[in-house]
């Protein structure tokens, strides 16, 4: 039987729920209903019927309809939030399928691409041979020192400010008890955080036990996840605050969440699963909370989703342009030689694998191919030059988060082989901090072009068709105020990306004299890529709406493909109507990849059939899901 828990202002609530027709508001009433039983003065609500709420998924936003089925509307971890003026309710769906395959951790070969993929629940975790020996022979180390009872930096000492007080060794089992602030972060960003701190405990430098990096991984697999507010970390000394939550729960403290057990106290969550609750051994308390995992797991999904949408821009673009009439001329390959940075040349390779006419005849651009139109405006006439350093910017980030994905972040570090301990610095978050902040700047360029586009879209002096894109002005608005949605995201982005590393404040009574901020950094990232996700939702919105206005003309193959994918989704606007759901039914669209998916074989058969030596060298630059490499996943017995 499916169970469904339910946040109602303080209180956790766990609903069964045993038919999955049931409708979303059968299940927030329910949830209601247990609330105001538990409460002495049914907290404050005195009568359920005349409670008002919306429905949205938590990724998003989207509304949802209270009459939708459960079934129909939520997907295996997927997750809504139900709230009113007065206060807000968390709910969260746990259908749940465990997955079949895992990945080998040896703390050197995971990516970005494979973190998203374990924050999404596809596959569980195991350490290699390899990495257990490191970590066996670290932690040997760590014992002998202990036992010999050396004065050695965060094992016999404190740390931080309290590096020069020696602990007895009764002392040194410590519990970190560091505390954040903020909403929590959703079971998928929980699941990045602590399948990346595996990756970097299996490292074998931490001096962290293998029996407590198994339990780690059992909790994981187990989808055991503790309660981990978002805010509190300066990127210092690492995420302490954050991580020690994260250790917390582990350790059978706080609260946890599991699909099967719903929120819970962390010890109960532990035992439902068969599971023991992680007990320290010396130096394992700050082995778990040192380090930059807060700010990498975040950066990493910030940085996949900006190369997802930075390629759908392309395409949204592409059709943009051709709504509007557009020439080609600005795409030759001949002039972007000229200038050969990468981005811009696989932005201009995109546009002619899209819109050459030889290979994809558009009666659309056939109508107007002997007009007096000497060259486009620059929002479209220099797609590949804007869009093409979001490209080299988000290949820079990645870099930088895979390689932080794989380091030793810890401090002190273990050097088995050496048979020594060393105190560094490679907690700082400056390298994550500083990429992200650029990610940010970089990525919301692609907003910033898109909403001039969505202006000449729907302003009739610059596009020759009605004006906002609809029949009957004035009796209807069109997509006025959508293009005042996509100008308000573009706004609120310009201060959002502001950098966060810039800034520093000394904490640890001076011992941490410098920081990072990349945990603001990661997060606005985030923010920024998301809100760039929804201003090009609507230009495809847009610019679907132009082609309405241009029949019974075509455009290309490819972009009629993506014209009948968003047509599948949403209707054309004929008269106003909530566009709200329009819009996150099309942002799901491209945060699912669906628009690349569709035109993406036609860009790969364009470089394959007429300049198969521009194809990239990256296996991954024009496919749509590389195959898991054998080399690291393996399906269960």
């Amino acid at each position: 039987m499916p169970r469904f828990t339910v946040h109602v202002r303080d209180e956790w609530l766990t609903v069964p729920c045993k038919d999955a027709t049931c409708s979303i508001k059968w299940l927030a009433f329910e949830a209601l209903k247990r609330y105001i039983k538990n409460k002495p003065d049914n907290g404050g609500i005195q009568h359920i019927k005349d409670v008002h709420f919306v429905v949205r998924r938590c990724q998003g936003l989207g509304l949802l309809d209270n009459d939708d089925t459960i079934e129909d509307v939520l997907e295996d971890n997927d997750f809504v939030e139900l709230g009113n003026i007065t206060n807000m309710v968390y709910m969260f769906s746990v259908s749940y399928k465990e997955p079949e395959q895992y990945i080998s951790l040896d703390g050197n070969s995971l990516t970005s691409t494979d973190l998203v993929n374990l924050g999404k629940g596809l596959y569980m975790i195991k350490l290699t041979p390899e990495a257990e020996q490191k970590v066996v022979q670290s932690r040997e180390l760590l014992d002998t020192i202990v036992k010999e009872n050396k004065v050695v930096y965060g094992i016999t000492t404190g740390f931080g400010k309290f590096a020069r007080t020696f602990l007895n060794l009764s002392d040194i089992f410590f519990t970190p008890e560091i505390f954040c602030l903020g909403s929590p972060l959703s079971p998928e960003r929980t699941r990045m955080l602590l399948a990346l701190r595996i990756n970097v405990l299996a490292k074998g430098y931490s001096g962290v036990s293998l029996e407590t990096l198994h339990r780690m991984i059992q909790a994981f697999n187990a989808s055991c996840l503790s309660y981990v507010p978002e805010k509190g970390t300066v990127g210092a000394s690492g995420d302490l605050a954050p991580l020690s939550h994260l250790a917390l729960g582990l350790m059978g403290e706080g609260k946890m969440w599991s699909p099967k057990s719903g929120w819970a106290d962390a010890k109960y969550v532990l035992e439902a699963h068969g599971l023991k609750p992680i007990s320290l051994k010396p130096k394992e308390g700050l082995a778990l909370i040192n380090g930059t995992q807060m700010i990498t797991s975040l950066g990493a999904e910030a940085v996949e989703r900006a190369e997802a949408i930075a390629r759908q821009a392309d395409i949204i673009a592409a059709l943009t342009l051709e709504v509007l009439k557009g020439t080609t001329k600005a795409f030759d390959s001949d002039i972007h030689e000229l200038r050969p940075h990468p981005g811009q040349k696989e932005v201009a390779l995109r546009f002619r694998s899209l819109l050459d006419s030889d290979h994809h005849p558009s009666e659309i651009a056939e109508s107007h191919r002997f007009c007096d139109r000497v060259q486009d405006a620059y929002t479209m006439r220099c797609c590949p030059q804007v869009h093409g350093i979001v490209n080299d910017t988000i290949e820079f980030v990645k870099k930088i988060i895979n390689t932080e994905i794989n380091s030793a972040t810890d401090n002190p570090m273990v050097f088995a082989e050496r048979g020594e301990t060393i105190s560094g610095g490679n907690f700082h978050g400056e390298y994550p901090a500083k990429a992200l902040d650029y990610l940010a700047i970089g990525v919301h360029e692609l907003a910033s072009i898109s909403e001039r586009r969505i202006e000449r879209l729907c302003n009739p002096s610059l596009s020759e068709l009605p004006a906002f894109l609809v029949n009957e002005g004035g009796l209807n608005s069109g997509f006025m105020i959508a293009h005042c949605t996509a100008a308000a995201l573009v706004s609120e982005n310009k201060v959002l990306c502001h950098p966060s590393s810039i800034d520093s404040l000394s904490t640890s009574a001076a011992t941490e004299d410098h920081v990072s901020m990349g945990g603001w950094a990661a997060r606005k990232a985030l923010r920024v890529v998301e809100h760039v996700e929804q201003v090009l939702a609507i230009e495809l919105l847009a610019a679907c709406q132009g082609i309405e206005f241009l029949r019974p003309l075509r455009t290309t193959t490819p972009l009629e493909k993506v014209y009948d994918l968003v047509r599948a989704t949403v209707k054309p606007w004929i008269k106003d109507r909530f566009m709200a759901p329009d819009i996150e039914a099309v942002h799901r669209l491209l945060v699912d990849q669906k628009v690349w998916n569709i035109a993406g074989p036609y860009i790969e058969k364009y470089c394959m059939e007429y300049i198969p030596e521009s194809r990239p060298s990256s296996p991954t630059a024009f496919a749509l899901d590389p195959p898991p490499s054998p080399r690291k996943r393996v399906r269960l017995e």
